[in-house]
């Protein structure tokens, strides 16, 4: 089954540029366009796309809020949410994580890139590049704890390989890269991340990453 893709900008050119990167792929199809956020709840409902492909900066209302209705507790829906976002990380984006977004990916991002990203989401997974997490988590630097804070104490709850797997998620890891890094296997991985995520009250990888930074577990710039 091809994966359904509906595209969430207000520039119909860009609109246009996406829509024709993925139609060349035989797994893709584009099943609409929205112009702003309330014209993308509009089509997630009527539609049904596997994958928003969403703005941040729109008219009316914007990507996170948008985000928020979509992936929400009253969700109607399978579909997940991937932010695009222009090159210098719009200052939006940690609280489009927040609000249910799968993860970012840059504007300016080659085509294989995008095709790829929407790929990875569709299928569950999170969409980190460690480049652009780090860039983005550098930027919010001064906001976040600077680790001289206690932990919180639900990360007690967690055993000592499971704060390892956090850390590495938090640094945009896949699980094939967390397996080879720990020297275990990936179904090992998935059972830690599932862990991870059901002990903290987290939905997926994206929250866990968010966590991490904003718990103080992982510092901007640390390795």
């Amino acid at each position: 089954m091809a994966i359904r893709v509906l595209l969430v900008d207000d520039q119909p050119l860009l609109r246009t540029g996406f829509r024709m990167i993925l139609e060349a792929e035989q797994d893709l199809v584009v099943v609409g366009e929205a112009g702003d956020g309330l014209q993308a709840l509009d089509q997630v409902r009527a539609l049904q796309p596997d994958v928003v492909l969403m703005d941040i900066r729109m008219p009316r209302m914007d990507g996170v809020e948008a985000t928020r209705q979509i992936t929400g507790p009253d969700r109607k829906g399978p579909a997940k949410v991937l932010v695009l976002t222009t090159f210098d990380l719009d200052e939006y984006v940690v609280e489009a994580l927040r609000a249910g977004a799968s993860g970012f990916l840059l504007k300016d991002a080659p085509a294989h890139e995008l095709v790829q990203a929407i790929r990875v989401v569709a299928g569950g997974e999170a969409m980190l590049a460690p480049s652009i997490t780090r860039r983005l988590l550098d930027k919010y630097a001064g906001h976040l704890p600077s680790g001289e804070e206690p932990l919180p104490d639900n990360l007690g709850t967690l055993t000592e390989r499971e704060v390892e797997v956090l850390k590495l998620v938090a640094r945009g890891l896949s699980n094939a890269e967390i397996a080879a890094d720990l020297f275990v296997s990936e179904t090992t991985v998935k059972t830690h991340v599932g862990h991870v995520l059901t002990k903290l009250g987290l939905r997926d990888r994206v929250q866990a990453a968010v966590y991490a930074y904003e718990s103080g577990l992982v510092r901007p710039g640390a390795q």
